[in-house]
């Protein structure tokens, strides 16, 4: 999974979350800091500070990256519009020299993968048994051109003070969306690095929320994501690792 894949992840669960701690509050304002541990080649665990901004209206709602419109939005049912940014650039600056030479690349002749908005559909079906989310998005920046579509199981439970929500999920990356991030492009391998295209893939994932309330308007979220990468992903010359894992901590007040 990419680093968009994690910084939505790790957001857009626990801020929801918070959101339904505090029903009659629509704004959220706050700050936090993600550590990500990279599976790129080299790249050492980035550590990004993270504006925490949330908005939840009778249609139109925002948390984080993510954004979107409720078609249909019941207690146990949600048909949404959404668009979230896809954080997957890559500085290549940031990948190791050694690391990717011991892999037949030459750093120098490789490009930085840049940023993209996503946008499509997302279905949410709430129960007993936990809430399954069912998201379609396509790049409509055409920075890779690429879709995904993604499926994640979750079940929220009280401990205490604390909210738990453990999750599972799955995504398929599309072809260009893959290549895109996990391969080599049609300028690097005309100098000469190898050419490598992964095609489509599946990622799974498994990780668990946490948020904490602080009397009516302060909460305290948490995130934790493991993430294992297929073969197509890890036979990448850019790719160091079969897994990555990311975690997040962020503070919230909402009003």
């Amino acid at each position: 999974m990419n680093k968009l894949s994690f910084v939505c992840s790790l957001l857009a669960f626990p801020i929801a979350a918070s959101a339904q701690q505090h029903d009659a509050s629509r704004w959220g304002i706050g700050a936090g800091a993600a550590a990500i541990d990279s599976p790129y080649a080299g790249e050492d665990i980035r550590i990004r500070p993270i504006p925490l901004l949330s908005y939840e209206g009778e249609k139109f709602f925002f948390r984080g990256p993510t954004g979107g419109y409720h078609f249909i939005d019941t207690p146990t049912f949600s048909f949404d519009l959404i668009g979230a940014a896809r954080f997957d650039g890559i500085d290549i600056e940031d990948l190791g020299v050694d690391e990717l030479a011991a892999r037949g690349v030459d750093r120098r002749l490789l490009e930085d993968r840049d940023d993209q908005l996503d946008a499509g559909l997302g279905l949410s079906w709430r129960g007993d048994f936990g809430e399954v989310q069912l998201r379609a998005v396509t790049d409509i920046t055409d920075t890779s051109g690429g879709q995904e579509v993604s499926l994640t199981y979750s079940y929220r439970m009280q401990m205490g003070s604390f909210t738990v929500t453990p999750l599972v999920g799955v995504s398929y990356l599309s072809e260009d969306l893959a290549d895109y991030y996990y391969g080599t492009l049609d300028e690097e391998v005309s100098r000469g690095v190898v050419d490598y295209k992964p095609g489509a893939a599946v990622t799974h994932q498994v990780g668990v929320n946490l948020m904490r309330p602080f009397g009516e308007h302060w909460a305290m979220m948490g995130s934790v994501r493991y993430t294992l990468l297929p073969d197509e992903f890890t036979d990448s010359p850019l790719i160091e690792s079969d897994s990555a894992a990311s975690m997040f901590l962020g503070l919230t007040y909402r009003f």
